[in-house]
């Protein structure tokens, strides 16, 4: 099996979570931290999920699966612990040509969920393609070592830098070779390391006195 990856923009997509025990849990968070409007629909729940809901962050149905459920999803997550209800999940997604994974059995999937490093606007995904999810587990706690915190700061001060000349209508091509040299001059590890005087004076030198980190951040 050859996937295509994709990242996918679900910002206030609806998404549907059938099952609410720990594996459904962990699926809703993942889904509320990219903002999609998450509906879950299980006889039972976790607390969490019913906190949630009680906040009125998610919604819950508390029954048992329907077909109908379906309708208007952008995509739905099977999470029970009943193999014959998954696949019947993944039948009925198929039929209204949702994305539809199942957890554990990535033969009842068009998508499968890889194992993720978040450092702010880093994404770090990695998939061994369903063949050993244990060690794509373990790959990511290898880099999340390697990848620290730094890379979030790092990333909000590229991204600040980035929209300022924007909002000065610079073309965004021109810059291009200014992002590479802040990278080649070592801005990671100055942030690592916190030196600010030094990312000012070399902000200051790539852009001009009006790019200081205080104001940028």
């Amino acid at each position: 099996m050859k996937y295509y990856p994709v990242n996918l923009d679900i910002r206030g997509q609806r998404c549907l979570v059938v099952g609410g025990g720990q594996v459904g849990t962990r699926k809703v968070k993942t889904l509320l931290e990219c903002q999609a409007e998450v509906t879950v629909v299980s006889p039972m729940v976790e607390e969490t999920l019913q906190t949630l809901a009680d906040t009125g962050k998610i919604k819950i149905e508390k029954r048992e699966y329907q077909k109908t459920d379906l309708d208007g999803m952008f995509l739905v997550i099977g999470t029970t612990d009943d193999e014959a209800l998954n696949r019947g999940i993944y039948k009925d997604a198929q039929k209204q040509n949702k994305l539809c994974n199942i957890a554990d059995s990535p033969e009842s999937c068009n998508f499968i969920l890889p194992a993720i490093v978040h450092r702010g606007d880093l994404v770090i995904s990695v998939s061994t393609s369903g063949a050993s999810p244990a060690f794509a587990k373990k790959l990511r706690k290898d880099l999340q070592k390697q990848f620290g915190e730094e890379y979030k700061e790092f990333f909000q001060l590229m991204r600040a830098i980035r929209k300022k000349l924007l909002n000065e209508q610079h073309d965004p091509e021109a810059h291009k070779h200014h992002f590479e040299k802040l990278i080649d001059k070592g801005l990671l590890e100055l942030v690592k390391h916190r030196e600010t005087k030094k990312i000012n004076a070399l902000l200051r030198e790539m852009f001009g006195e009006e790019y200081l980190l205080e104001t940028l951040m």
